[in-house]
């Protein structure tokens, strides 16, 4: 089941997480903001309902206190007469702002069906048998009356009624009625509270229960969730990161520890032993036919035996080593405790036999074959890097003497490892001073001595040792990464010179130039070569760049088939270079991407003897003709060989029958004596008449 980016689940968690926090406090602060709302209608109804109570009970105080200084101030002396008017009257306009404030608190209305209920406060004030309306406006406006009498008799100002006091209304009776209705009103306002508050708090009750509900279904369906979903999330993070910390160490394919690992651990590996005063053995193991297993048999082949092969290794080795894989076909082993050299010795034997052993792919039976290098701590050397540089050295010199077997690291290493190193530096300084220089071979047509190309060929003329052969220094080179900038000095120079034969009308066909896959994988290699061309005035048409069949077989992916048409479709021509020896599948021997075969030497080197080589040449002469592509031979350095050559039909040659490679001068001077000479008019003395 495919998985989905990490990112991408990690947005969706967040996500999740975040939507369900906030829907979860949307939906708590709604419940709490409820819960205060009512809490609030509450408290204020309270304290609305106390207000009204304070108001009944002052009332009934004041009707009392109006009916009592009424018939006081009656009874009173002349005298005290004033004093008790103004009770009267003060005690009086309170009443009746209390009145009005009650009617306004509770809003209520005389024409209001509501007084027909026994229960209601419009029923005490507006009907039977309270009528506290009627008592209350009665109290009041005899009140009034009464005070105005009072004031007239008294001759106080008075600006109201002008009757006699007698006539004013104030006695017991409708003092114990005011004062049954309020008792009436407050408690018909009490019971109401009571009611109100009954049903505010049944709300309240519910709207809590509600929330204890809601905060549960919270938890139930979101914060649970949520909280697997996290903790879900947490272990597979968890998973993914011992996942990551597993393979950040370890070979994806075999499961062996990796170059990072090793790295990391080497110099460990070598305390303990100086610690413990033992020898620590480095083997460094390569297979000897692993591209060939690939190329024939496929990749899952070449995988399937890399990882029989760390199988194998782990099994040979006890605990305490160390197996890693370096890349590709390269693996490491670690022995601790290595003892003597015959121990050593002994040890590599049984590993290498057992790794050697045959291995059964599908059917089909496999012999990898296995060389190892061995370099041991602390005689051949005391640091991690060091040991693994003589171990390699070690396995190169292993591989040369045939291969399936292993060598120690020697004083004779040592002195080629410093020769190595020597030889790097000064590459290094060649490079900086573009000390390497273009030699010139030309290619011929045999039937008819024109020049077909000329192949431009790096030499490397060193100020001490002088010339240095490219079978020497270039594997240095491709080993540390110098042949692009080689390359592209070697490019540069021999596009200017043949820029020049061009403008001053030398025929030298094509120029040929070798380039390696390294170089073809640098990203402007392209741009660097039609800028090249562009500057020198070379025409496209007049390059040819060589590439060996590793070349036309790499992957899509490292992008060199794509530079390659397009440098194709710019005009420049392309060669497959020392064709037959290598892996090519024939669907890449074609006209819409190959302008010329260059058969290898060791196909043309005693043609005229060996049978072999005259019918692969002949038949891949046929395969060519009969594409429409062109051919050329490498390697002729007898006439016997021309001679054969011609008769199958393979009409262009290169080769030292020819010609040796040429520093620029002598290949200018080559170029030039084989120009066709042109007719010269002669001027006859004398008269023809």
């Amino acid at each position: 089941m495919s998985q989905q980016p990490v990112h991408t689940v990690s947005g969706k968690l967040i996500l999740l997480i975040k939507a369900g926090y906030w829907l979860a406090l949307l939906i708590i602060a709604t419940m709490v903001a409820a819960s205060f709302v009512l809490l609030q209608q509450t408290m204020a109804t309270q304290q609305h309902n106390n207000t009204l109570l304070d108001i009944v009970s002052t009332q009934k105080t004041l009707s009392q206190r109006i009916v009592f200084l009424a018939s006081a101030t009656g009874a009173a002396s002349r005298d005290k007469q004033p004093a008790l008017v103004s009770a009267l009257k003060q005690a009086t306009a309170e009443f009746e702002t209390n009145y009005d404030l009650l009617l306004k608190q509770t809003g209520a209305d005389p024409q209001s069906p509501a007084k027909l209920d026994a229960k209601s406060i419009e029923s005490v004030l507006f009907a039977k048998p309270f009528h506290l309306d009627y008592f209350s406006v009665g109290l009041i406006a005899n009140g009034d009356r009464l005070i105005s009498a009072l004031e007239s008799r008294l001759n106080l100002d008075n600006d109201g009624y002008k009757g006699s006091a007698e006539r004013v209304n104030l006695d017991a009776s409708v003092a114990n009625a005011t004062l049954s209705g309020y008792a009436a009103l407050g408690q018909r306002i009490s019971a109401e509270a009571d009611e109100r508050s009954e049903k505010l708090l049944a709300l309240h009750r519910t709207l809590f229960y509600a929330t204890l509900g809601v905060i549960l279904l919270v938890a139930l369906f979101i914060f649970r969730p949520m909280s697997n979903a996290i903790l879900r999330k947490t272990r597979e993070l968890v998973d993914a990161r011992n996942s990551m910390a597993f393979i950040a160490v370890h070979d994806g394919l075999t499961g062996l520890h990796n170059r990072t690992f090793l790295t990391d651990h080497f110099d460990t590996l070598i305390k303990g032993a100086h610690r413990r005063r033992e020898r620590l053995a480095v083997v460094q193991i390569d297979l000897d036919r692993f591209k060939q297993i690939n190329d024939t048999l496929g990749h899952a082949a070449g995988d399937y035996v890399l990882v029989v092969t760390a199988q194998r290794m782990r099994d040979s080795c006890r605990a305490s080593d160390l197996c890693a894989r370096l890349g590709g076909d390269e693996f490491v082993m670690i022995l601790n405790g290595a003892g003597s050299t015959e121990d050593i010795n002994m040890l590599a034997r049984r590993i290498l036999a057992h790794i050697n052993e045959p291995i059964v792919f599908q059917g089909t039976t496999i012999l990898p074959g296995a060389s190892g290098g061995i370099a041991v701590y602390p005689i051949d050397a005391d640091n991690a890097q060091d040991l693994l540089v003589h171990a390699d050295l070690a396995l190169y010199s292993a591989k040369k003497m045939g291969g399936g077997n292993f060598s120690f690291f020697s004083e004779e290493l040592r002195r080629e490892l410093d020769y190595r190193k020597q030889l790097e530096h000064d590459i290094k300084v060649a490079i900086a001073e573009r000390a390497f220089q273009v030699y010139f071979q030309p290619q011929v047509s045999l039937t008819d001595g024109t020049i077909s190309g000329i192949e431009a060929l790096v030499r490397w003329n060193h100020h001490e040792r002088g010339m240095i052969s490219p079978g020497e220094f270039i594997p240095v080179a491709e080993k540390c990464g110098f042949m692009p900038e080689i390359g592209r000095i070697v490019i540069s120079k021999a596009i200017n010179e043949a820029a020049e034969w061009n403008r001053a009308g030398i025929a030298f066909g094509r120029l040929a130039v070798n380039v390696s896959g390294t170089e073809l994988r640098e990203h402007d290699f392209d741009a660097f070569l039609f800028e090249t061309l562009e500057k020198a005035g070379l025409p496209p048409q007049k390059l040819s760049l060589e590439i060996v069949e590793s070349v036309i077989l790499d992957d899509e992916k490292t992008g060199i088939a794509a530079k390659l048409r397009h440098i194709r479709a710019a005009g420049v021509h392309l060669e497959l270079d020392d064709f037959g020896t290598g892996y090519a599948s024939l669907s890449h021997v074609n006209p819409n991407e190959i302008d010329r075969l260059k058969i290898d030497r060791r196909f043309v080197q005693n043609i005229h003897e060996n049978g072999d080589n005259s019918k692969i040449v002949r038949a891949i002469t046929e395969l060519a003709r009969g594409l429409g592509i062109s051919i050329v031979a490498e390697g002729a350095e007898t006439e016997a060989e021309l001679d054969s050559l011609m008769a199958i039909g393979c009409d262009q040659v290169q080769g030292y029958s020819i010609a040796f490679p040429m520093p620029q001068d002598k290949a200018l001077e080559w170029l030039t004596a084989r120009m066709p000479k042109k007719a010269k008019l002669r001027v006859l003395q004398g008269s023809l008449a």
